[in-house]
């Protein structure tokens, strides 16, 4: 039996091998429609937003996040630094150069260390912030638009892009390119709703107020784009393990019919040795 219990023991560890990797692929899955089911906090976010606002219209106001005639580009990039995220996070990479060709001068900024480091290859001059993991989605959403803010202020830039990964279906994920600053759909949305109410008192500066607005937007919108990503991550390491285990199964359907044929070919060889034995004996 030595050869069908060589092929018995790969039989067994590809079996191993197949329950946890769809045990991955189970968990991938419902990280998925956990995150995806999360969605809708961003939509009721927004909704609540624009009605806190309803008493006075906004959009008026000349303030550089929300009407901006600066030709300088910042280009934020979005990767994951998850596994089996290699393929999407290069179709990332490769929609940013495009974007990048599209504004020659723009300033490239990347959000995940892998993302950062494909980059790196073509160009020299990144802002990066790549302590993802370690600060968690909300914190890092915080200092990019701290840092965002902070260059439109000053004149550094005058438009913002967002290039990440998104799950259009379970099925289907790729590159989404957005405009996030100057943010000016806020205000026009904004001004769809305001209320007409003849008395108003403002104790605040209108910029002041825009001020607070779009640091509370460009968070939430942040950190929506970076929900997104994991999802995306979800939606894409569901797949690969998907692929894996089907691969494997038909590995092991082939080591299955290499077991049963080597156990008989065992059994035949051990009945013509105590054949041949029983001959030699009686002779």
């Amino acid at each position: 039996m030595g050869k069908a219990m060589k092929i018995k023991g790969d039989l067994d560890d590809i079996t191993e091998l197949v329950e946890i990797i769809q045990v991955l692929k189970d968990v991938a899955d419902t990280r998925f429609h956990e995150l995806a089911s999360r969605k809708d906090r961003f939509a009721r976010f927004g909704e609540s937003f624009v009605e806190f606002f309803r008493m006075i219209s906004l959009a008026e106001v000349n303030h550089p996040l929300v009407s901006n005639d600066n030709p300088k580009v910042g280009i934020v990039m979005i990767t994951s630094e998850a596994g089996f995220m290699g393929d999407l996070n290069a179709k990332v990479v490769r929609a940013t150069l495009a974007e990048k060709e599209k504004y020659p001068e723009s300033i490239l900024i990347a959000i995940g260390k892998k993302g950062a480091e494909k980059l790196l290859a073509d160009q020299k001059d990144i802002k990066i912030f790549s302590e993802i993991e370690e600060l968690g989605l909300y914190e890092v959403a915080i200092r990019v638009k701290d840092y965002l803010i902070d260059e439109v202020i000053n004149g550094h830039l005058g438009k913002v892009l967002v290039v990440y990964p998104w799950s259009k279906t379970f099925n289907l994920q790729k590159p989404r390119t957005i405009k996030l600053l100057p943010c000016d759909e806020l205000l026009t949305k904004q001004a769809e709703f305001v209320d007409a109410i003849e008395k108003v008192i403002q104790e605040s500066d209108p910029a002041d107020i825009i001020s607070y607005l779009a640091d509370m937007w460009l968070v939430c919108r942040l950190y929506e784009m970076m929900h997104d990503t994991s999802i995306s991550e979800a939606a894409a390491q569901s797949q690969q393990l998907e692929a894996s285990v089907q691969r494997m199964k038909k590995d092991k359907k082939g080591i299955a019919a290499a077991f049963t044929k080597a156990r008989k070919g065992d059994i035949d060889k051990s009945m013509r040795e105590v054949f041949t034995s029983r001959m030699m004996s009686r002779r």
